[in-house]
């Protein structure tokens, strides 16, 4: 079996594009898009006729979301994530309508709400935007995921499933500080993962760990056994490649203590402000997500 196979059986594996060719070669479970990757699937052959028929119309950019996204649901037995506009990301009220819009273009595609989950910035505000649609019956995807309170946060909001950015954790550790990472578990995104689901496995949350955002397969081997992974596929592909025995990183031994205090709002803001990574690289892919769908938008029009 190759590794890709032997992780398939220790965790849901996530095609992280919106590449469907990719999608229909490398047979996920899940798969996800963000603004990045809906921009990226505006360039292709594919979308052509979707993106000329949409030009200039209203709502262009979240109707060509759900356009990729129900063609992707097609191939892929399980979910397909879809982005809220990250321009929303402090705004509770304005991310649960366009969420609830967005549930509702995918129900006049034919897609039932089950098979979609909602991705919203893992700010407080979008925290609460998720725990209220969680009570809707809309699940989420809380994304831009970098510190532990935001995991806390999520959590105590129930929200359906986290995906924390492992590799944009070990950027900013290798940019600003003199890190050695001499093997897997010494890399400071692999290590928030694991501190994330042993929380979450000992308190008995139901909330899903998605392992997301990897640099290379090191990061993907030592995360073996979490609740799910979102990979590119280009990574997808190495590890289709790869021989040899893939040892299990992650394992829920479902001992539980309880669930832990819940976080509150000064808690969690004190607590991100006091992580210059995680405040930073929140600030910076809000900021990343904006500039694309800008520029899908502008695509659009």
């Amino acid at each position: 079996m190759s590794k890709l196979d032997q992780l398939a059986a220790m965790s849901i594996v996530v095609a992280d594009t919106g590449d469907i060719d990719a999608i229909a070669t490398l047979k996920p479970v899940d798969a996800t898009t963000n603004p990045s990757l809906l921009l990226k699937a505006a360039g292709l052959e594919r979308f052509e006729s979707d993106v000329a028929l949409l030009k200039g119309t209203e709502n262009a950019a979240d109707e060509f979301a759900v356009r990729v996204g129900s063609q992707i649901v097609s191939l892929v037995p399980g979910v397909i994530s879809t982005e809220v506009d990250a321009r929303l990301s402090f705004n509770t009220p304005a991310t649960v309508a366009k969420a609830e819009a967005l549930i509702e273009r995918y129900a006049k595609a034919g897609v039932d709400s089950g098979r979609v989950l909602i991705k919203i910035a893992s700010t407080w505000e979008g925290i609460r935007a998720a725990a209220e649609l969680e009570k809707r019956g809309i699940h989420c995807n809380l994304t831009l995921l970098f510190g532990f309170e935001q995991a806390k946060a999520c959590a105590d909001a129930g929200v359906f499933l986290i995906s924390p950015f492992v590799g944009r954790i070990t950027d900013w550790y290798k940019a600003n500080t003199d890190v050695s990472i001499e093997a897997p578990l010494q890399d400071p995104g692999v290590q928030s993962v694991h501190r994330i689901y042993d929380h979450y496995k000992t308190h008995g949350y139901k909330t899903v760990v998605m392992g997301a955002s990897f640099r290379n397969i090191g990061q993907i081997e030592a995360l073996a056994g979490c609740d799910r992974l979102t990979i590119a596929p280009n990574l997808l592909a190495e590890l289709g490649a790869a021989d040899g025995v893939l040892e299990r990183a992650l394992s829920d031994t479902a001992a539980t203590s309880g669930l832990a205090a819940e976080i509150t709002e000064a808690e969690f803001r004190f607590d991100h402000n006091e992580s210059a990574m995680a405040s930073e690289k929140l600030a910076d892919g809000i900021r990343r997500f904006v500039a694309d769908q800008r520029q899908l938008e502008a695509a659009l029009s």
